[in-house]
């Protein structure tokens, strides 16, 4: 009896002092500026981790830095990347109102160089943060945010891969032919109001003619923001979660990281 006492102690011991058993994923908030702008952005690693990993930049909806972009960066934490989620409207501009969303939206693509500001300014942060190795760099963006990367491919952003989640596919700025660094995974409802057929079968003869290396996937029945548990409090019918759809294209997601970050 003692004995077997003697070993669960040492057993427990054992445990507590191993590696990671203490390590978890660790997050903050970030202050910081662009221009004028004060901006809260979200960083999230995990501290088990002493090597540089991947970093992911995390793009909010048109709701704005909440909760939603925040889970997704603690996401891929536990995934194994270091994940900022930017602020593209201003600290504290979050909506939970349609009209709201729509004119901190409005907003903040008024000036598409202020924008692209916005996203390299959260960009070169990441890449100095101790724990990133700065030549590997994804974005990954929602709804508004899904627009944000799918832009920032087409300018010819340094990326190794930029993926929208039911993110807005027209532009007017369409990619110019080999200007498109980044691999492109585009994960669309096809019941999404927001982007219709047509707009997706013109996006893909946009990459095609850009020459992009890129790939659309669309999942029946699915609406708008289906990766979000709280797409259906808004009140709009385009709206809706999808537990599966929000499932697999996380899955599409890692599967792309993992063949360009290897």
């Amino acid at each position: 009896m003692h004995r077997a006492r003697r070993l669960t102690s040492a057993a427990a011991v054992l445990l507590a002092l191993s590696p990671g058993v203490f390590a978890a994923v660790q997050t903050k908030s970030v202050d910081y500026k662009q221009g004028d702008t004060e901006l809260q952005g979200f960083i999230a690693w995990n501290d088990a981790q002493t090597e540089r990993r991947p970093g992911v930049l995390v793009v909010h909806e048109w709701w704005g830095h909440n909760e939603h972009a925040r889970n997704q960066a603690k996401r891929l934490a536990e995934a194994g990347y270091v994940a900022f989620a930017l602020d593209m409207y201003g600290k504290g501009k979050v909506a939970t109102h349609p009209k709201d969303a729509e004119a901190f939206m409005k907003e903040a693509t008024r000036d598409p160089e202020v924008a692209a500001a916005r996203f390299n300014t959260a960009l070169e942060l990441l890449r100095k943060d101790p724990h990133v190795d700065r030549n590997q760099i994804a974005a990954i963006g929602y709804c508004f945010g899904g627009g944000v990367v799918l832009n920032m491919a087409r300018s010819g952003a340094d990326l190794a891969a930029v993926v929208s989640f039911h993110g807005a596919l027209a532009t007017n700025t369409p990619a110019q032919k080999g200007k498109v660094k980044a691999r492109v995974l585009v994960l669309t409802g096809a019941d999404d109001p927001m982007n219709p057929p047509e707009l997706v079968e013109s996006f893909k003869k946009e990459m095609d003619a850009a020459g992009a290396r890129y790939q659309v996937i669309s999942y029946p029945g699915v609406k708008h923001s289906f990766t979000n548990p709280d797409a259906g409090k808004a009140g709009m019918d385009a709206l809706a979660y999808d537990a599966e759809a929000d499932k697999k294209s996380w899955q599409e997601m890692l599967k792309l990281f993992k063949e360009v970050f290897g």
